[in-house]
Formats: structure tokens, sequence, C-alpha cells
């Protein structure tokens, strides 16, 4: 695999998660998005408005994508459905969804297909990531959690939130990766902060990246010998 620093920008979601970030700091965020022309930023649904002003009518096409459920994912159904609606009115392009890992855990699979149908339906043409919290999960429950993602009409599968248990890890990736198979995108997110595990995260079979720490990360790339298969 060889990888430009620009080709690994197109895998990252610049991210901004933090409770007290500012509008200053969302501004900087957009701003280091266009710069490195990433593949988007992905903000707090009352930052999506700000987020989207501060990208539009550029040329490096940097998408918005919002959080939803965020970070717990076990909120009411029809509360998730008003955010859904709520954030892509604001001008979201990509939904980062929280499953709820509670009602996976009861073994509650069909309630969890009904909610992320829902959901799905309430995006219309807007893509649905589903963030999984694999921290708290058993293989099998990723699995699981997997099958149902693509049956409801999932576009990604995603790691972790950073808020929870663990974050990305490569077995993880993998493990994700086998269980959509090429159907679906798979993004890394949680812990990862340097261009050695951005790419074992890649080379593992993630399609995204989510990570705040995307400027060190392809200042790392850049810092790669030519020849070294990146």
């Amino acid at each position: 695999m060889t990888l430009s620093s620009s080709d690994l920008a197109r895998y990252i979601d610049h991210t901004l998660l933090r409770p007290d970030a500012t509008a200053d700091d969302v501004r900087r965020l957009c701003d280091e998005a266009l710069a490195h022309r990433f593949h988007a930023v992905c903000v707090h649904g009352s930052r999506v408005a700000l987020a989207s002003a501060r990208l539009e009518d550029s040329d490096a096409a940097v998408l918005v994508a919002a959080v939803v459920g965020f970070p717990l994912g076990s909120g009411d159904t029809d509360s998730k459905r008003f955010e859904v609606e709520s954030v892509i009115d604001l001008g979201a392009q990509e939904v980062d969804l929280v499953l709820n890992v509670g009602k996976l855990k009861d073994g509650d699979d069909r309630g969890v297909l009904r909610e992320l149908r829902d959901l799905v339906e309430a995006a219309e043409t807007v893509p649905v990531k589903l963030i999984l919290e694999t921290g708290l999960l058993t293989d099998d429950e990723k699995r699981r959690a997997c099958s149902l993602a693509v049956e409801a009409g999932i576009k990604m599968v995603k790691t972790s939130t950073g808020f929870g248990k663990g974050g990305a890890t490569v077995e993880d990736v993998r493990l994700l990766r086998e269980c959509v198979g090429p159907r679906l995108g798979v993004k890394a997110s949680g812990g990862i902060r340097d261009v050695a595990t951005a790419l074992a995260m890649i080379d593992a079979g993630a399609t995204r990246l989510g990570t705040s720490s995307g400027i060190a990360i392809i200042e790392g790339i850049r810092g790669i010998p030519e020849g070294t298969g990146y």
C-alpha cells in the first residue's frame, strides 16, 4: 500500500467532541480541516450550523458529521430520531449514531434493529455510521451488532466514542471488517494519535479514522522515507 499525506488526509474525520469546546475551537477545527483537506469534521449537534457555515463554498469538499445519542446511546428512539432530523436540517452530511449497547446485551436484537431502521429512515439519503463502543462488547456481540447494521442499512460501523472503555484496536477493526465484508465502511476511532497507529488501522481494514490528532498524523507520514511501503 502506498499512501501520500493527501491520500491519508482523506481517511480522517477531524474530531472535536470535548464538552468545553468553544465556538473559536470549532472554527479552528474547520480551518485545519480545510487546510489539510480532511474528509470531514465531526462535531456535536449544537455546533453543526457553525461548522457548515465555516466550510461552505470551499473547494476542499470537507463534510460535516454530527454525533447523535452521544456518548451513551441509551436514549429513547424518538429523541434520537428528532436529533437525527435536527442535525441534518442544520447541515450535517453524515450522522455518527451511538448503538444502544444495553439493548444489545439484553439480547433484544429485534428492538435494536427496529431502532436502527427507524433512524436510517429519518436520515433519508444522509449516511449513518454506527458507533458500537467495542470496549463494552464481547466478540459475539460485535458480530451481532455488525449483522444488524448491515440489515438496517447503516453505511459504516465505528469502533468507539472515545469516551467509553478503551478505544480502537487493530483486532477490533479486523473483526468488524470480517463481519461486514466489502458492504460497509469501517471507522476506527478512539486513541488514534500517531501515524503508525493510523496506518495499522487502515491495514486492518479501516476506511475512515476518527481522531483529534489529524495534523500530527499527517505530519508523521510526511516524515516517513519513500520506499517504506507507505
